[in-house]
């Protein structure tokens, strides 16, 4: 605790002298109307909202869609407070202020225990750090779509934009027709009155812009009507027409295209190069070497006139590649490095209570398990893909990213013109998972694009490419002890892992004046850990940062992903050593967390645990709280061909106020489809520093016949949102794992399954 403590008190005190505030008030973020980008006949009242002439509405978005709904999501909140039909939204692009920030992750990563808080009053520590790290957030202003935060961040500012310019609209026709602005009303984007008078959003919003808000005061509950909806996506209509622009959909006048061909060892570099013949294939222009930009391995990438022709002429350059000088990564090495790490090295202890080492003395045998999971790849079905142009000192580029600001200024550092110079348009994303919060391939195409003689140029990584130069979710190692007492409760529970941090890795790639000489502690190496609801009264909990040289980054649900599997497995050995229904030996340890049991009744329920499950088939349990949100699983499960064959998922979450039913339903099918192709199949190995997966057969996803049906249930709830996109990941893998010790008495303690 007192190292958590310091961590905080460390964070207040650097970002009071840095900066200088004192007791100030957070720094708004509606911002001026000026930020909007300026289109003839719009009306801008504020930094999110404009009004056309015809009446509809202009939210600005600066979350990148990549299937998660939050072009739909967004809206929605607009809609409500400005009583308009959500047809009648549309979004652009946000501009790079710093109002435009995701200040809700930022605040997420604070090491705090989810219990915290329900346990504290006033403004203490809990709320003081997030305050803290609230305006920091604010000044930094981090444009980026991660950590299932972006309805967590716009649940207040979208709101109160809209409810701010909803006020300008009632006060202008107040002014307008000199009556008062209580008697005035709105319906579906018309100011109306009693006497018959009446004026639409786009006839007001000219007089709007001139008048101050007054009062503003966002909708009661009980006046929603769009917020808690299962109202149909936004963006689905053009997917199925074809009309949705993604990364690769880009076609521009004169468009040439580029295929890279990185070193195939991790962190290695190209020697002597022959690329003659290559060059002299149909359609081949030219090659252009790639240095090791934001963190990728060096190579090359060939120009061409078609996307085809580029590959081919790229696949043909005879090349003499050179392994990085420290030698060659083994991804069996690292596995006994860490396990190394867990025995011999001392880690930071991110959360400690009671006597553990007492406590195991006292109580009965010690049970240990040590638990592993592998490097992990994104596998996004739109591969790493940009087009750029570099013409008469400006960039502009076309890319699928989840972090705008940082791309634009990857490319005005490599084509070495100002900030302002660059212009970066955010296309939809064919899958993020984390992949897209990296900037290399920005980097590469702009580079690229530099030697193509003004022409603008997309730049794609082929599959194998996309596979064997990732940014890997960690190989992890965790070793965790418990012992119970007389009456079979967890009297002391004691975990610590080894494994890289991603966090300082990801700054000095992307954010390098942000990175400092010694990594701070990293949230995510022990999140899903440190953080368990489980009333136990002795608890350690403590990882080791290692840095193997695998370039690691964030994967969906991060470390969540295989801490959920450690620790809830491990609950389930506990259970079983306790002669105790998983469930009840759950229910039993989480009496003081109300939430959590909440969640776990209605899982457990609505799954039919009480009733026996069909023969052959076996049901197991998990419960996992991430980024705000609590969500149980009960995975049912069956050996066909001696391989697991999952039948039916039934979800259960608690996900604060929901916006929109369906998209939570839609996050929980993908999070069980994403997380079942991971607790399978996914493994990344590494030999020699070569990655031996390459594509789909050597690194395989689930498929139609193998998805399960998924079930999704939602508990009400009156707090704020949580996220949803990546919380339904962390609990298959142990779910599934539990029913498969049910159904063959052996504890599977690493990953993948297959």
């Amino acid at each position: 605790m007192r190292r958590r403590a310091w961590l905080l008190s460390a964070a207040g005190a650097a970002g009071a002298l840095v900066v200088g505030w004192g007791v100030l008030p957070q720094r708004s973020r509606l911002g001026s109307n000026r930020l909007m980008l300026p289109t003839e006949g719009d009306i801008a009242l504020n930094g999110w909202i404009k009004v056309t002439a015809d009446g509809a509405i202009v939210l600005a978005m600066p979350r990148s869609e990549m299937g998660q709904g939050v072009h739909t999501a967004l809206p929605m909140l607009a809609a409500e407070e400005l009583d308009v039909p959500l047809r009648a939204v549309r979004i652009e692009q946000a501009g790079a202020d710093a109002i435009y920030g995701n200040v809700a992750m930022l605040v997420a990563s604070l090491p705090f225990h989810p219990l915290d808080e329900d346990n504290e009053d006033g403004f203490g520590r809990v709320k003081t750090g997030k305050w803290v790290v609230g305006k920091i957030a604010r000044e930094l202003g981090i444009n980026a779509t991660g950590g299932s935060s972006s309805v967590a961040d716009a649940w207040e500012v979208v709101r109160a934009a809209a409810a701010t310019a909803r006020a300008s609209l009632l006060g202008a026709a107040s002014l307008h027709w000199r009556l008062p602005v209580d008697e005035l009303s709105v319906r579906e984007g018309v100011v109306s009155h009693p006497s018959g008078k009446s004026a639409g959003y786009g006839e007001l919003a000219k007089f709007a812009a001139a008048t101050p808000p007054g009062t503003v005061r966002l909708k009661d509950r009980k006046d929603w009507k769009l917020i808690g909806r299962s109202v149909p996506r936004l963006d689905v209509p053009a997917k199925v027409n074809g009309a949705a622009r993604f990364g690769l959909d880009v076609r521009l006048p004169g468009m040439k295209y580029a295929v890279v061909r990185l070193c195939p060892m991790l962190g290695g570099s190209p020697g002597h190069i022959d690329a003659n013949a290559a060059l002299a294939m149909p359609g081949a222009e030219r090659l252009v070497l790639l240095p090791a930009y934001a963190g990728s391995t060096a190579g090359f990438a060939v120009i061409g006139k078609g996307y085809w022709q580029a590959r081919q002429a790229a696949q043909a350059v005879l090349v003499e590649w050179r392994q990085r000088p420290r030698g060659g990564l083994d991804t069996a090495q690292i596995d006994a490095a860490l396990e190394n790490a867990v025995r011999g090295q001392d880690g930071f202890v991110f959360f400690e209570r009671g006597d553990v080492a007492a406590a195991q003395k006292q109580s009965g045998p010690v049970l240990e398990a040590w638990y592993r999971a592998p490097y992990l790849a994104h596998a996004t079905l739109e591969p790493m893909n940009c087009t750029a142009q570099v013409r008469d000192g400006k960039v502009e580029v076309w890319v699928p990213t989840q972090v705008p600001q940082m791309a634009r200024a990857i490319a005005a550092q490599v084509a070495g013109v100002p900030l302002a110079d660059v212009t970066v348009h955010v296309t939809l994303l064919g899958g993020g998972f984390g992949r897209r919060l990296e900037v290399d391939y920005v980097a590469q195409a702009v580079r690229v694009a530099m030697d193509s003689a003004g022409a603008p140029v997309q730049l794609v990584w082929p599959r194998e490419e996309d596979t064997g130069h990732d940014f890997y979710r960690p190989m992890h190692v965790a070793r965790l002890r418990a012992s119970l007492d007389a009456q079979g409760q967890l009297a002391a529970l004691s975990i610590k892992s080894a494994g890289d941090a991603i966090t300082p890795r990801w700054i000095e790639r992307g954010l390098p004046a942000l990175a400092g000489p010694v990594d701070t502690p990293d949230k995510t190496t022990a999140e899903g850990l440190f953080d368990l609801p489980y009333g136990i009264a002795n608890q350690h909990m403590e990882h080791v940062a290692t840095r193997m040289g695998v370039p690691v980054g964030f994967w969906r649900s991060v470390g969540h992903s295989h801490n959920a599997f450690f620790s809830e497995s491990f609950m389930d050995e506990l259970a079983t050593q306790a002669g105790q229904d998983q469930v009840e030996f759950r229910r039993k340890h989480l009496q003081r967390a109300p939430r959590y049991l909440a969640v776990l009744d209605m899982a457990a329920d609505k799954a039919g645990w009480r009733s026996a499950p069909a023969p052959g088939r076996a049901r197991g349990i998990a419960l996992h709280e991430s980024f705000g949100s609590i969500v149980v699983q009960v995975a049912e499960v069956s050996l066909q061909d001696g391989k697991p064959r999952v039948h039916r998922v039934v979800c259960a979450i608690d996900c604060g106020t929901v916006v929109n039913p369906n998209i939570v339903a839609q996050q929980m099918e993908s999070s069980v489809i994403f997380a079942l192709t991971a607790a399978l199949h996914g493994r990344i190995d590494i030999q020699q520093g070569v990655v031996q997966q390459q594509n789909f057969p050597s690194y395989p996803m689930v498929r139609l016949a193998q998805a399960p049906t998924v079930e999704t249930w939602i508990v009400a709830s009156q707090r704020a949102p949580g996220g949803v996109g990546e919380p339904g990941v962390p609990p298959l893998a142990p779910a599934v794992g539990n029913a498969l010790f049910l159904l063959t008495g052996k504890r599977h303690r690493a990953l993948p399954f297959a």
